[in-house]
């Protein structure tokens, strides 16, 4: 009876708040995911607490953590999440028009910085009732098992060497170039492989201690090393910083392309012959048959080749 009881007091917004909080492991962060007053995060929070008969969260050092309890509870809850998002979505052909499906998204902000904004753009348009949710790519971040979990429907990425276990499929191919200050001396007197090594050059922050970026590793293939003298997580900062520095950014093109209207900066050849920028988007196996994140599939690829023409697209994946 008392089974019964507990079970009366447990709904699915409840169980959503759970697993959103011991996620995020922060009251306010999970409070703007829900979008909700942070007091009624702290009030479902103590709910839960009375009902489970533990802390499931609790401080340590600057920050918070699930408690053993808390975390047995995690995959459960994800596991009831999911199979309620689905359980009138996915028995349906999905109608984008009519659907109300949340899309969560996965990708670094080295992409073009149209792309996401474009995407979001579309997807609204397509099917307006259902929520878009953008999460970046970081050191913590374990796409894999979120994928596996269905807390992410798709990653976009370029790393070299994807995890060949997910389906993937090609989005676009990018020429590799380097943006400089206009006041940049290069600019003026040109440079070759040699010069190009002993520039001083930015690059993104490594996502974890000893990751190598996609053009570190191609020039470690080659047996050589540039001289990189700032590094910054914020990729998206760091057209600003070439704009009043001489630092060298080695990147895609495409994103090159956005700031040379915008900034004092230029884009030159890249004097190294390195292979274009592979961007693709992966998902799990337990996705591959859904109507609904086939759907978002062929958006992102619609956004890559609307963005610029023409795009190296892949028809096939990779199972």
């Amino acid at each position: 009876m008392r089974d019964q009881a507990l079970f009366d007091k447990i709904d699915l917004h409840l169980i959503r708040v759970l697993h959103t909080v011991l996620t995020e492991r922060s009251v306010s962060r999970a409070a703007l995911r829900l979008g909700m007053y942070q007091p009624a995060v702290s009030a479902a929070l103590k709910r839960l607490r009375d009902l489970a008969g533990d802390p499931l969260l609790v401080r340590s050092g600057s920050g918070m953590m699930p408690t053993e309890v808390g975390q047995r509870m995690l995959e459960p809850a994800a596991a009831i999440l999911r199979a309620a998002e689905g359980l009138f979505s996915d028995v349906r052909t999905f109608d984008p028009r009519t659907a109300t499906r949340t899309f969560r998204i996965a990708a670094s902000d080295y992409l073009d910085p149209l792309f996401i904004p474009s995407l979001v753009a579309r997807i609204k348009n397509e099917a307006p009732l259902c929520p878009v949710e953008i999460y970046s790519l970081s050191a913590e971040t374990h796409y894999h098992a979120q994928l596996e979990q269905g807390d992410i429907d798709v990653v976009v990425g370029n790393w070299l060497k994807p995890t060949d276990d997910l389906h993937m499929a090609s989005l676009l191919s990018d020429e590799v170039v380097c943006m400089v200050s206009k006041q940049h001396p290069a600019v003026r007197r040109g440079w070759d492989m040699a010069s190009w090594l002993e520039a001083e050059h930015i690059a993104p922050t490594p996502t974890y201690p000893g990751a190598r970026g996609v053009i570190d590793a191609h020039l470690d293939a080659l047996g050589v090393q540039r001289h990189v003298m700032a590094r910054c997580t914020h990729f998206s900062a760091i057209p600003a910083i070439v704009a009043s520095s001489l630092l060298v950014l080695t990147t895609g093109r495409q994103f090159c392309e956005r700031f040379t209207d915008r900034l004092p900066v230029t884009i030159l050849p890249c004097p190294m012959e390195l292979p274009a920028l592979q961007y693709y988007q992966l998902w799990h196996a337990r996705s591959h048959g859904s109507e609904a994140v086939g759907w978002l599939r062929e958006c992102l690829k619609k956004t890559a080749v609307a963005l610029r023409k023409p795009l190296n697209i892949a028809s096939a994946d990779i199972p």
